[in-house]
């Protein structure tokens, strides 16, 4: 599709250049073809499919000495962490390590009945390999599965995002141009352009309790794709 002559100041200084043009006129009329103006809002979809997983998991123990379960914990999660280094997994990280009282609530009671300690992590892995890689980390000691999320690709969003509002322009144009033949005017120049959002898409979060299920069968993991929205403001004199 191509991009009317009108369009052409998209490309060049807009805003500041448009206005300054107005500097040797006549007032009243740089006034007048300020007011001349249509404003249109174009949007811009783009899916890209996810092939990453981002995972928090890590191991959590409950027992009547603290030392011990603080020593088993540590046992467990240190297999668990190098299990996840061997598999090159991508941006792995600790979340939180605690070591707190479990208490009986029972007969208006409160009673110290023992110790829970967990240490969790963070990690990003292809998608595809997320399913075996989640069996084997519950057989090395995992016992917790807390999240998993799909994305993108850093780049595939990127280049997503540029198409988004690549989309949402020709969409403002093709708005603009239906409005200008149905009032049989004649459009001049883009005098402003405002890219209104291209944000990145909020990663797709995986239900926990699917989630917990993995490790237990061995299912294939599918992400899917995310949506990645944009939206143009023209500014258009006629």
């Amino acid at each position: 599709m191509k991009i009317n002559q009108f369009l052409v100041p998209l490309y060049l200084t807009l805003t500041v250049g448009s206005f300054l043009g107005l500097g040797g006129i006549n007032p009243a009329i740089a006034q007048e073809q300020i007011l001349r103006t249509l404003t249109v809002t174009g949007q811009g979809v783009e899916r890209i499919p996810t092939t990453l997983t981002q995972v928090n998991l890590g191991v959590e123990i409950q027992g009547k000495n603290a030392n011990e379960v603080q020593q088993e914990v540590a046992k467990r999660s240190t297999a668990v962490v190098d299990f996840l280094r061997s598999r090159k997994v991508e941006q792995l990280q600790t979340t939180g390590i605690q070591l707190q009282p479990n208490y009986d609530y029972s007969n208006n009671q409160r009673r110290l009945i023992g110790y829970i300690g967990t240490n969790t992590v963070s990690f990003r892995v292809k998608t595809e390999e997320v399913g075996n890689l989640l069996d084997e980390a519950v057989n090395v000691g995992a016992t917790r599965i807390d999240s998993i999320s799909f994305t993108a690709t850093d780049e595939a969003i990127a280049n997503a995002q540029k198409e988004a509002l690549r989309k949402a322009t020709f969409d403002a144009q093709a708005q603009s141009e239906a409005v200008f033949k149905a009032l049989n005017l004649t459009a001049k120049e883009v005098i402003t352009v405002q890219v209104n959002g291209a944000n990145a898409p909020v990663p797709k979060m995986l239900n926990v309790a699917q989630s917990r299920g993995m490790a237990a069968d061995s299912s294939p993991v599918i992400g899917g794709d995310q949506s990645v929205e944009a939206s143009v403001t023209l500014q258009i004199r006629y």
